[in-house]
């Protein structure tokens, strides 16, 4: 009897934990169905006209901007910036905000925060730099893969993770997931 009922314990252990780990999962999708694309409007909300990184405040172009919300006021976000005659000419091209953690290509993790990013061809795909807007040290890259078939080119996209879950640059992605 005693023995029938350790063992009855663990099937209900294994049950439960298997139950959870459903739930997660669920809980997980039922999250990424929340975030969407974010209008032009609500980008131009969120992204500065002049962005701050290190000690310059350097123009954007509002219509390059792409982005995603959750509709209850958290952003991941990026525009272009203007970099001609500023120190960053060359070093970044684009500035990038999340407001949520950010798991970047399996391996690098962003805070919430703003980060300026510039990025390079390589053998292997496009090699992407992150930087702390505020200081520009930087904080680590991933290589972006080529999209093998089936998308448009876009110079900049970030897809909601209910549909690809991907950074587009060009032919390009950087696989993401929310909450890294």
């Amino acid at each position: 009897m005693q023995g029938q009922r350790k063992s009855g314990g663990r099937w209900a252990a294994i049950a439960l934990m298997t139950i959870a780990l459903g739930a997660g999962a669920w809980t997980q999708n039922v999250r990424d169905a929340e975030w969407r694309q974010a209008t032009a409007a609500e980008l131009k909300q969120v992204l500065p006209a002049h962005a701050p990184v290190v000690t310059e405040r350097i123009e954007t172009d509002v219509r390059s901007a792409s982005g995603i919300t959750d509709g209850h006021g958290k952003y991941i976000a990026d525009v272009v910036l203007i970099t001609a005659g500023y120190s960053a000419e060359g070093k970044y091209s684009h500035f990038f905000l999340t407001q949520v953690p950010l798991e970047l290509g399996g391996s690098l993790r962003l805070a919430p925060g703003d980060y300026v990013l510039g990025y390079q061809r390589a053998d292997d795909g496009v090699v992407v730099n992150f930087y702390n807007a505020a200081t520009g040290h930087l904080l680590g890259s991933v290589t972006a893969e080529r999209i093998r078939t089936g998308f448009r080119v876009e110079s900049f996209r970030i897809w909601p993770p209910a549909e690809h879950s991907f950074i587009q640059i060009g032919r390009f992605r950087i696989a993401y997931r929310i909450g890294g």
